[in-house]
Parts: C-alpha cells; structure tokens; sequence
C-alpha cells in the first residue's frame, strides 16, 4: 500500500500562482510515476501532470507553459507549481501514484483550487 499526503491548495485570484505538494509514503517502488490529475464539477478527471521516476515529464496542453512538475526522489514528494492560473483551472486536484509495470495505482484524498476574483 502506498499512502498520498496533498497540501497547497486554495482560493486564489485569476494570473496568481499556487504550489501543490504530495508526498507518498509506504511500498514506494523506485520505478514509478507520480503525477497530479483534476476534476472540475460535471467533468471526467484529467491528467494535469505526470513525471516518471527518470525525469520523463507529460503535460496536458492546456496547463503547457504554465505549470511545472518537479520530484524530489529522496523524500518521494512530487510538486506542482501553478502559474497564470485562470478560473478554467478551478477543480479538485488529485495526486496519483503509478507502480510502472504493474496494476497498482493510488490516489490521494484530492486538494481544492479555486481561481475567482
């Protein structure tokens, strides 16, 4: 089992920036992804962000140029800086860690950011 701790989200207003943090704890296996996903009110989660244990970084095209996933391995804590968000990036956002090559995936208990003035 694999445990997900979020921090960092919250209200901020439109062309502001947050910081989200996740840290896992646990069976952490070295050959894994972790990565963050959201989920916005009426619609299907999407991938935000995702990082392989080798540096591989994927972005969705809509958050390019403006978010930035970074890992510190030693502390198996993955981050997200958000900036320029805008009210379309209001959703819960979620961590999710991958085992590659393998069916075991967890998610954390999902962080609110809200972007309203």
């Amino acid at each position: 089992q694999v445990q997900l701790v979020e921090s960092g989200g919250g209200l901020v207003q439109p062309g502001g920036s947050l910081r989200l943090s996740c840290a896992a704890s646990g069976s952490i296996s070295r050959f894994n992804s972790m990565g963050w996903y959201r989920q916005a009110p009426g619609k299907k989660r999407e991938l935000v962000a995702s990082r392989t244990y080798d540096g591989t970084s994927t972005y969705a095209d809509s958050v390019k140029g403006r978010f930035t996933i970074s890992r510190d391995n030693a502390k198996n804590t993955v981050y997200l800086q958000m900036m320029s968000l805008e009210p379309e990036d209001t959703a819960v956002y979620y961590c999710n860690y991958k085992q590659l090559w393998s069916p075991n995936d967890y998610w954390g208990q999902g962080t609110q950011v809200t972007v309203s003035s």
